[in-house]
């Protein structure tokens, strides 16, 4: 997207990109109401816990991005940067974005429901670790010459379990006994509730999901023309921080507003379903549309795979051990430094 965006930024003042990177944030605000608000109405109506609206309509929607980036990776041959992309916006999303969230204000949690997600969350992660590794030598994973891929047979296999985890998600938690509501949150009280079906706010839920994403792709690439022409700023150093956090900046926006809307469940459940569409959505559409599958490249094994299972595997320690119900701000401060040490970790190189 950001390609068909650049050619009306690129060569702009510096008082037209500075309005343009204004506006965006306003839109991006504006969208992220939204996006909360018809997804509490969503829940209200469909009698859904929150935190199965977070990880499945929510999610699908701010992951668009990443789907996007990487299915188009993948055709323009370079598949090493599809499976990068979702991995690394795994290692974002829990590590930077839920740390942040949970430091702005302790996250509300069904510890039931929430460990059932987490758990298809880790699953995946694992899972998809475990189809990229080389079975015939697997310590070749380490080496230039592995071979390591994600088969293109896989990726369909991805995809037929993400309909799979959707259909699930709702069901169980149809037939769930527990409540999706917690004392500790200011409700929406139904009266405020437009009535009504679910036509209207499932409309404009995504209609504020397509201007979350559009205005993301325009404020990043606005601030790479500002950086690089105007302030001088390395395109490494772009590379590094603005293009690689940029397709997660919907999840940011999302889960920020969520926690300032007291939703924090919301912020749960959309970290909780984009990890699990980064990895069976993302990683594998990019698989099945080339023939080649997804090249799995030695940095993956040495970084990035044990950063997104140790960050995974620190939420699943923070799940069982909050015993007030909430994701604490400490824990939230954990997770953020674990997502800086990667940072640094990728930074020093490996």
């Amino acid at each position: 997207m950001e390609h068909l965006i650049e050619p009306y930024v690129v060569g702009q003042s510096l008082w037209i990109l500075l309005g343009i990177v204004c506006a965006t944030i306003f839109v991006l605000g504006k969208s992220a109401d939204t996006m909360i608000d018809e997804a509490v109405n969503i829940s209200i109506r469909s009698g859904l816990p929150r935190v199965i609206i977070g990880a499945t309509i929510v999610s699908l929607g701010t992951t668009m991005p990443e789907a996007t980036v990487s299915v188009l990776a993948a055709f323009d041959g370079k598949p090493g940067m599809a499976l990068g992309n979702a991995v690394g916006s795994v290692i974002c999303d829990t590590g930077l974005i839920l740390g942040l969230a949970c430091l702005l204000s302790p996250l509300p949690l069904d510890r039931t429901l929430v460990n059932r997600q987490g758990w298809v969350q880790f699953g995946a992660g694992l899972l998809l670790v475990l189809a990229c590794i080389p079975w015939n030598n697997p310590a070749s994973a380490y080496s230039a010459e592995s071979g390591a891929v994600l088969h293109q047979s896989t990726g369909w296999v991805f995809l037929v379990l993400l309909a799979i985890y959707m259909i699930w998600s709702v069901r169980s938690a149809r037939l769930s006994e527990e409540t999706p509501d917690f004392p500790e949150v200011a409700e929406t009280p139904q009266e405020e509730v437009r009535k009504g079906g679910l036509t209207m706010p499932v409309v404009r839920l995504l209609v504020g999901t397509l201007f979350l994403v559009f205005s993301s792709a325009v404020l990043i690439a606005a601030a790479q023309e500002l950086a690089v022409e105007h302030f001088n700023v390395p395109i490494a150093i772009i590379a590094a921080t603005i293009v690689a956090f940029g397709t997660s900046l919907p999840e940011l926006v999302t889960a920020l507003t969520a926690v300032r809307k007291n939703q924090g469940e919301l912020a749960i459940g959309n970290v909780i379903g984009a990890d699990i569409l980064n990895i069976l959505f993302v990683s594998g559409a990019a698989a099945a549309v080339t023939s080649k599958g997804l090249a799995a490249e030695p940095v993956m094994f040495r970084l990035q795979f044990p950063a997104m299972l140790i960050i995974l595997g620190l939420f699943r320690i923070g799940i069982f051990s909050a015993k007030s119900g909430k994701l604490s701000r400490p824990f939230g401060a954990l997770l953020l430094f674990s997502y800086i040490a990667y940072l640094t970790v990728a930074a020093l190189g490996t």
